[in-house]
């Protein structure tokens, strides 16, 4: 690797080592929802081998709705957010940076969930995916209620020692559930067209930037893929991709975080830009690219709806990299597979010892390495 991947990133008073960053991954090993010892330990191996930035597995921000998978850690409640603090702490003792990604799930929320069986799930318009519905239609009191649960999560984040925090806007749960217009079918301000589609978001990146002041960073991840469409895009085009970050940019956003299944594919016909570089071109706002760095498939089988169990490593990739990253295409890269089961993959990857990266299995999910 030459050394651009390697150089100093830094955006307002958030100063990163260089501009790897640890993608957020579900890892389930919370039980209780607090973060535990395991946990501070793996985010700290993380920082002690040199990621710039950790962005933490997604966290429930306090909604009675917000968890919908097993064992995930929440961020709200003493005791959670006592782990988090513990998580911070031993971060920045290795003198790494770290972020939570603030989540809820909306719809895909599934039924005869502990600890609550009772509460169903909330999304936009009922709805989980086009004509299945699951749950209940956002009232405005939900509305108010989900976004001062957001609002109050950051505020907390930023107590707590935090260097910013991500909104999950992608993938298919409540945030990107108003922007998908299959999911969101309202007739009142937060439905409409693509640009309407992002005033739920506005919304909470206003209030959360009044709260924490303007030098905390909001960093936003979204996507066009969903987990209930992979071959989805909420925009065609570059012209409707401007649409939709423009409003995301006036509210307040800074990071732009921009989920693909796999970074080295185009985003639209005419141009090798991708999600990343589109989104930077069109707002100038720095972006994160993000899918299957370092490995050669992306992690979902599109055939089968479901993970892929094996994935090799591909060092062929980190050219491409490292000349995006020299024509200033997006600024930082976003790692996630890779890095789950290998705490030292950035220094193989300094060092050139690519015969010593590992390729990516599912046993990698079972452990906290």
């Amino acid at each position: 690797m030459n050394q651009s991947i390697f150089k100093p990133f830094q955006l307002g008073q958030l100063k990163l080592k260089n501009r790897i960053v640890m993608a957020p991954m579900t890892r389930s090993s919370s039980p209780g929802n607090v973060p535990n010892q395991k946990n501070i330990e793996y985010y700290q191996r993380r920082a002690a081998n040199d990621v710039g930035l950790i962005i933490t597995e997604g966290t429930c921000v306090g909604h009675k709705a917000a968890n919908g998978y097993p064992n995930v850690p929440y961020f709200y409640g003493e005791q959670a957010l006592a782990g988090w603090k513990k998580v911070v702490e031993a971060v920045h003792q290795e003198g790494g940076k770290i972020m939570p990604q603030l989540w809820h799930v909306g719809g895909v929320r599934s039924d005869n969930l502990e600890p609550d069986e009772s509460v169903p799930a909330y999304s936009p318009s009922g709805l989980l995916s086009p004509n299945k519905p699951n749950g209940e239609k956002m009232s405005q009191g939900d509305v108010d209620e989900i976004i001062s649960a957001f609002v109050q999560a950051a505020v907390d984040a930023q107590k707590l020692g935090f260097d910013g925090i991500e909104i999950h806007g992608a993938h298919g749960y409540l945030v990107d559930q108003f922007f998908w217009d299959k999911t969101n079918l309202r007739s009142d301000q937060y439905g409409g067209d693509l640009k309407q589609r992002t005033t739920f978001a506005v919304e909470m990146i206003k209030k959360m930037r009044l709260a924490v002041g303007e030098d905390f960073p909001i960093v936003l991840r979204f996507s066009q893929w969903k987990l209930q469409n992979y071959a989805l895009k909420l925009a065609d085009t570059p012209e409707e991709l401007a649409d939709f970050l423009n409003p995301l940019v006036e509210a307040g956003v800074d990071i732009f975080h921009c989920s693909t299944r796999r970074f080295w594919e185009p985003e639209f016909p005419g141009s090798e830009l991708n999600l990343a570089g589109w989104t930077k071109k069109l707002t100038g706002k720095p972006a994160i690219t993000v899918g299957s760095v370092g490995l050669d498939s992306g992690f979902v089988d599109e055939e089968k709806r479901g993970m892929n169990n094996l994935s090799d490593i591909s060092t062929e990739q980190f050219d491409s990299i490292e000349q995006s990253l020299n024509a200033g295409e997006y600024d930082l890269v976003a790692v996630g597979r890779c890095l789950l089961q290998d705490p030292k993959w950035v220094h193989k990857l300094r060092s050139g010892d690519y015969d010593q990266m590992q390729g990516y299995t599912t046993e990698s999910l079972k452990t906290l390495y």
